[in-house]
């Protein structure tokens, strides 16, 4: 960190005095980041903020002068971020003018007297050593950091003590997502804020989703965070998130950067890990489907612990564009319900098999990841691949309707109907049958009344008249008139079977209109 004024007047050797504000004074606190000797009238174009200005007050006249001359001088120098002007006596000017003393004083510029017997370049050097040995320090303390780090690479739980190190360097919280945007719990390491872990994960979901390297630094709930992908592009391992740490100097940043390069490491060697184990789930699931129910059990028990018990729902699930995603989420969630929950792929789809109680749990994440699936009806492993015919049938209807998921169940017993019973359809119902209600209303009619008994009854005049308890060539003339105000000929097929679908969509009667 650069030296404060106060203590460059606190070394004996300069013989420095502060003027304004008093001595040890907290205004006096400010860095320094160099020093520089100028006798212009203006010498901002020339300064950079942070910097002490030397002078020997060349540009005032000796004697008395203007108080705007000072104060002029003094609001450049203010407004340019200068830290603090060190004004030389006994060289042009016997003392200090008491006009730049009190243009210091009134607009909160730090003034320092220079002795004559104290050189300008004795000032430079005191700051010049400050730096170096500042830099040094810095340097040093990167170096024993990054063989720390190193030292915790090579421990059983590399990782987590790469993270646990890093903490204890930065004096901040640590936290590591996967692929998936999961928070991986460390132990012993901090925890993340609980204000701050809502705006994080959604940052974090951000950064995944965009599939490429990126680091930024954000404010959330007031707090800095700052965001690093570890991966390759279209490849993420996860995310970095550095709380609650200092300003990020060179040295910070090696450090982070080495955290990165040996996490990034340790993640790509789960990575070819997990890659063989979803072969070998992809050969379980194969030998399930050949019939082979002993040699996949056995594979199964010595990996996962056992295969999900029977009955189960096979699930097959087209994944979106980041499959990768996907893939991570549901490892975790086999990993959670050890044995219960199975997943392979199969050619450019997911195969899923779970037990009843925990498919809900498989929905939701597939829909979580934007993927489009089909689920088969209950089922036995002898007759898995029954049960993927059916789910490859959901699926398929999925994707015609633009649904995340399909039930086979929505296939063989709602049919058709069942798969289109959507809100949009009732929408459609109602205003098709909107003329109806309207007519009834001002014409004291029952068409639209008359029209759901007779579709009820499968069109049978007969039974439809005596349930109406009215004679049978009414029904036929209500039948008639509902025709004409829908502009339906309900004598052909096509005009009665969107009828009935209107009535079956409409949940309630539609209300007429104002």
């Amino acid at each position: 960190m650069p030296p404060t004024l106060n203590a460059i007047v606190r070394d004996s050797t300069l013989n420095l005095r502060l003027v304004t504000p008093e001595a040890g004074d907290a205004a006096a606190e400010v860095p320094v980041s160099w020093v520089h000797s100028s006798d212009l009238g203006d010498p901002t174009p020339f300064l950079d903020p942070g910097q002490l200005l030397l002078t020997d007050g060349t540009q005032f006249p000796v004697g008395d002068a203007p108080a705007a001359l000072y104060g002029d001088y003094v609001e450049r120098l203010v407004a340019h971020g200068i830290s603090g002007l060190g004004f030389a006596t006994q060289v042009i000017h016997g003392v200090l003018p008491a006009g730049l003393v009190e243009a210091c004083r009134t607009r909160g510029l730090p003034l320092l007297e220079v002795p004559d017997r104290t050189p300008f370049i004795a000032v430079i050097r005191f700051v010049a050593d400050w730096l170096a040995t500042e830099q040094h320090a810095r340097s040093e303390w990167s170096l024993q950091a990054q063989r720390a780090i190193a030292r915790a690479a090579l421990r059983p739980d590399g990782l987590r003590s790469i993270l646990a190190e890093l903490e204890r360097q930065l004096h901040g919280w640590v936290a590591l997502f996967d692929a998936a945007g999961n928070h991986i719990l460390m132990p012993n390491n901090r925890p993340v804020p609980s204000a701050l872990m809502p705006g994080v994960e959604e940052a974090v979901r951000k950064s995944l989703d965009k599939g490429s390297r990126s680091v930024s630094q954000l404010t959330i709930d007031g707090g800095h965070v700052t965001l690093q992908t570890l991966g390759r592009r279209h490849h993420l391992r996860g995310v970095l998130v550095l709380g609650a740490i200092e300003p990020l100097d060179p040295a910070r940043t090696d450090i982070i950067n080495s955290v990165i390069a040996l996490a990034s490491l340790a993640l790509e060697q789960t990575r070819t890990l997990d890659t063989a184990r979803r072969h070998l789930r992809a050969g379980v699931l194969e030998q399930l489907l050949a019939g082979s129910f002993d040699v996949a059990e056995r594979t199964g028990r010595q990996v996962w612990g056992r295969l999900p018990a029977q009955p189960l729902l096979v699930t097959l699930a087209q994944p979106p564009g980041q499959g990768q995603n996907l893939l991570e989420a549901l490892e975790l969630l086999s990993d959670d319900h050890r044995g219960a929950i199975f997943y392979a792929q199969r050619n450019e789809n997911i195969v899923v098999l779970a037990g009843p109680a925990l498919q809900p749990k498989v929905s939701t994440l597939l829909d979580k990841y934007g993927a489009t699936a089909g689920v088969s009806a209950e089922t036995d492993f002898a007759h898995l691949p029954k049960a993927l015919a059916e789910a490859e049938r959901a699926l398929k209807r999925a994707t015609e309707l633009s649904r995340p998921l399909v039930a086979f169940e929505d296939i063989s017993q709602g049919g058709m109907l069942g798969l289109l019973r959507r809100d949009e359809a009732a929408s459609v119902a109602r205003r098709l049958l909107e003329p109806l209600a309207r007519h009834d209303d001002t014409e004291q009619t029952q068409l639209l009344p008359t029209v759901t008994a007779w579709l009820a009854n499968n069109c049978v005049w007969d039974r439809t008249a005596r349930e109406l308890g009215i004679h049978r060539h009414t029904l036929r003339n209500r039948i008639d008139a509902a025709g004409n105000v829908l502009g339906l000929n309900l004598d052909n097929l096509r005009d009665r079977l969107e009828l009935f679908a209107a009535v079956e969509f409409a949940e309630e009667r539609p209300q007429t209109s104002s």
